[in-house]
């Protein structure tokens, strides 16, 4: 794998670091999983998403050439609020997996009190602390996404609408989250052929 890596690097002039960072939230991610272990706080858990999910929009942005510190924040914005959508819309798949992504403080300030995760987030049902809080981690998720829509205007052509698409079906999932009264510990929402026409419409307006 790395040898057609290195080439595509060379041919590209791929930054290393993106990359870096990639294989560090990977082996993060093996070792949380292996020991059980959940995120401390929702600052742990953006310093994850920073490696894990920010990289592979700059290394977009290098490939189109697009340049400029407000385009790699708005890509960053763009890039955790996508990861953060996907923890909330997958608690379902992933705390049976032992992956565990509601960070123990944003727990503990919603009445959840987390001291051996294996056990008790598994044990965790929709009522009105869990609903609020999975409410307040999609606000902030939302929130991530709105600081980055600029970005759709500063990459061209078919990109620029593949962007479009992609943010559009992220904050469509959040509505699915929503329309659930956040109850993701037990359902897992999807987007389909019928949101089409809503994602569609909202990528023109944008």
């Amino acid at each position: 794998m790395f040898t057609p890596l290195a080439a595509q690097m060379r041919a590209f002039a791929l930054p290393l670091q993106p990359l870096d960072d990639l294989l560090s939230a990977f082996a993060q991610d093996v070792a949380k999983t292996r020991d059980g272990a959940a995120y401390a706080d929702m600052a742990e858990l953006l310093d994850y998403c920073r490696r894990s999910a920010n990289p592979v929009g700059r290394l977009l942005l290098h490939l189109y050439g697009v340049t400029g510190d407000e385009a790699l924040a708005e890509s960053d914005a763009i890039c955790t609020a996508l990861q953060l959508i996907n923890f909330w819309q997958d608690l379902s798949v992933d705390i049976p997996r032992g992956r565990y992504y509601l960070p123990l403080a944003d727990c503990a300030a919603h009445g959840i009190a987390i001291t051996h995760p294996a056990t008790q987030f598994a044990a965790l049902r929709s009522d009105e602390n869990t609903t609020q809080l999975i409410a307040a981690c999609a606000r902030h998720a939302r929130a991530s996404m709105q600081k980055g829509l600029k970005l759709v205007h500063r990459i061209p052509g078919r990109a620029g609408w593949e962007l479009r698409a992609v943010v559009q079906g992220g904050l469509r999932i959040l509505d699915k989250i929503a329309a659930l009264n956040h109850r993701t510990l037990e359902h897992r929402p999807t987007v389909g052929t019928a949101d089409a026409p809503v994602i569609l419409w909202r990528m023109l307006w944008m």
